[in-house]
């Protein structure tokens, strides 16, 4: 795994052209657009696409709440090694599954999907210069674990096509994050028992569990502490780590409800709608 500590520090010579792919993703997203095409040359690296994503997130009027955690195919990775990639969860796209009539945003003529999340909450700070995790590790962190689903949408259609670079570019293609009922005492689980399935429009489309997660719940979480501290981004207590898809990526339009079961804690369900423009 690089290292990208200075990120923004010693701005590379070609921060202008990345500074201007950031900001007409943010300028998609507060409109409630599409985009055609990747707004320039796509990223040489992963290090690249990471200061796209920090110069979007300062441009971004919220606050970040936690991370979304997406695997890398074994083919798609680049030179920094890396398995998985983050992008940022922001308050108000953040939302408890109480009550009913529970709704999420996609970008039209975007890319948009739902996905089953185990989702981590962390109950204290991380130690700050610790940029090397392992999953026990991880583990003996103070946390807890609820059931989740994370809203993935761009207004890119094919971001997922295009690629990691292109996915951490654009806030890892989140668009949301909804989170249930707590798995109490997370650590001790057996993981083979933490089993899910999504349906869409009340037809099945996926399951899995948290054995789909490559390495488990730990292994994510290790990673997702461990690229934070290396962007000079160490996590913090109440921070949420939506650890990976659990059923796979399915597809959403608006209009379209979406229900996820969780063998044993419940049903996330909740209506997709069409993003719009949004007040700073």
């Amino acid at each position: 795994m690089s290292s990208d500590e200075s990120v923004l520090k010693e701005p590379p010579a070609d921060m202008p052209e990345l500074a201007a792919i950031a900001a007409q993703f943010v300028r998609a997203r507060q409109q409630g657009h599409s985009l055609a095409d990747f707004p320039g040359p796509i990223p040489a690296n992963l290090v690249a696409a990471y200061r796209v994503q920090d110069l979007a997130i300062a441009q971004w009027a919220d606050r970040v709440v936690g991370w979304k955690v997406g695997y890398i195919a074994a083919e798609r990775r680049d030179e920094s090694g890396d398995e998985r990639l983050l992008g940022p969860i922001f308050q108000r796209a953040l939302q408890n599954a109480t009550g009913s009539n529970l709704k999420f945003e996609v970008f039209s003529g975007g890319f948009g999907a739902v996905e089953a999340e185990y989702v981590m909450r962390l109950d204290a700070d991380v130690p700050e210069d610790q940029t090397d995790w392992t999953p026990e590790q991880a583990a003996a962190v103070p946390s807890t674990l609820f059931i989740g689903m994370e809203v993935a949408s761009s207004p890119l259609a094919t971001i997922n096509i295009l690629g990691p670079r292109v996915v951490v570019s654009d806030f890892g293609n989140n668009n949301g994050l909804i989170v249930g009922t707590e798995i109490p005492d997370w650590q001790r689980q057996d993981e083979t028992r933490l089993t899910c399935q999504t349906y869409i429009d009340d037809q099945q489309v996926g399951q899995g569990g948290a054995t789909m997660l490559p390495g488990g719940l730990r292994a994510a979480f290790a990673f997702a502490l461990a690229r934070s501290a290396r962007r000079g981004r160490p996590l913090k207590r109440g921070e949420l780590i939506a650890t990976g898809n659990a059923t796979g990526i399915h597809d959403i339009i608006a209009g379209q409800t979406a229900r996820i079961h969780f063998d044993g804690y419940g049903d996330i369900v909740c209506r997709a709608v069409a993003a719009v423009a949004s007040t700073p």
